[in-house]
């Protein structure tokens, strides 16, 4: 994984929080991604929820698979614990640690290949046993690191710089509405004013939150007929050395209102239409929200918000029952509970 060294210098003016930390001290590497990158909006807007929320960075574990998004925690809560699993793998590595050690907590950050393809199975069993975690799927709908193939959340019709897509998306808030998650909510990376409480609203959260957060990629969208384009350039070119470029573009934000809907314009020229939900919308009705995210889909909008919660909900460890001592600070003496007990728990089975 790439990463560049922050130096460690802090503005006296930086505000602290009540921990004394500074929003500087939530910080992580410089980022290694494409200028105007999606993803690292999402980071900074954790960074602000963590130090909103004076969280202690030691109590943080943050876990990801392989892409783009995988790369991401090494950019927010440098003090944080992490682990850079393979691919579509975060959520069983992240399941084993959560039931060594409940008291941490979980940040699951993953991509729309690492979650939706390879890593569907990890996704749909650690929703469904409803891990205590924060699920953070960074979705742009191509293989940002291996080129711009699609992915399985790319919707059916879109267009790259060499295919059509065929084949029908698969949308992870509406499968983790089926699985059963009890935190299910959408965002937009580019509007940090909803994406701030909805992660504070998560990380808060009793259980699996997942966090689908539309985040445009912006390597793979120029013109494949321009004669300005990376391509024509490079198939026109009788180059001296082989050197790589990637243009640097402003990341694209949004700013609306409850209730209303937004069309934002990505980097290759196409739209993207969000619809933020009402105020009035009931967000404890999951067949509701179910039926509401298939409508709307028809209307060729993208639903933004907090879309399901279950506020009196269970987590992994309150179905198996397990001690509220985290495993991985139990003693001999509570693992060995001695031969007596053991007699006892044989003649149960006789």
């Amino acid at each position: 994984m790439t990463y560049i060294a922050k130096p460690k210098l802090h503005h006296p003016g930086l505000k602290p929080n009540k921990l004394g930390f500074t929003h500087r001290d939530y910080e992580g590497s410089i980022s290694t991604l494409c200028a105007g990158c999606g993803h690292d909006s999402i980071s900074a807007a954790l960074i602000q929820a963590a130090y909103e929320l004076d969280l202690e960075p030691y109590r943080v574990a943050k876990m990801s698979g392989i892409g783009c998004s995988s790369k991401t925690p090494d950019y927010f809560l440098g003090n944080a614990h992490g682990f850079n699993s393979v691919h579509g793998r975060m959520p069983s590595v992240l399941t084993g640690a959560n039931l060594a050690n409940r008291d941490l907590i979980y940040l699951g950050v993953s991509g729309d290949g690492d979650s939706a393809s390879i890593g569907l199975g990890q996704f749909a069993h650690c929703v469904r046993r409803g891990v205590n975690m924060v699920y953070i799927c960074e979705n742009n709908g191509v293989y940002g690191l291996t080129k711009g193939q699609f992915s399985a959340t790319a919707d059916k019709g879109s267009r790259s710089k060499t295919a059509v897509n065929s084949d029908n998306p698969i949308d992870l808030v509406s499968l983790a509405l089926v699985l059963g998650a009890t935190f299910v909510a959408r965002s937009f990376s580019g509007d940090k004013k909803q994406l701030v409480p909805l992660l504070k609203a998560a990380i808060a959260h009793q259980g699996s939150a997942v966090l689908d957060v539309i985040s445009p990629c912006v390597q793979f969208n120029n013109n494949p007929q321009s004669t300005k384009s990376y391509d024509f350039v490079r198939e026109h070119n009788e180059a001296v050395n082989r050197l790589d470029f990637i243009e640097g573009r402003s990341p694209i934000t949004a700013d609306y209102e409850p209730g209303t809907v937004q069309v934002v314009q990505q980097h290759d020229g196409s739209f993207l239409k969000l619809s933020k939900l009402h105020a009035d919308y009931d967000p404890t009705d999951r067949a509701g929200a179910m039926a509401y995210l298939q409508a709307r889909h028809a209307a060729g909008e993208v639903v933004t918000g907090l879309l399901y919660l279950e506020e009196q909900a269970d987590d992994l460890h309150a179905g198996l029952n397990t001690t509220a001592t985290p495993l991985n600070k139990l003693t001999e003496r509570e693992l060995c509970p001695g031969s007596a007990k053991l007699a006892a728990l044989n003649d149960e089975y006789r």
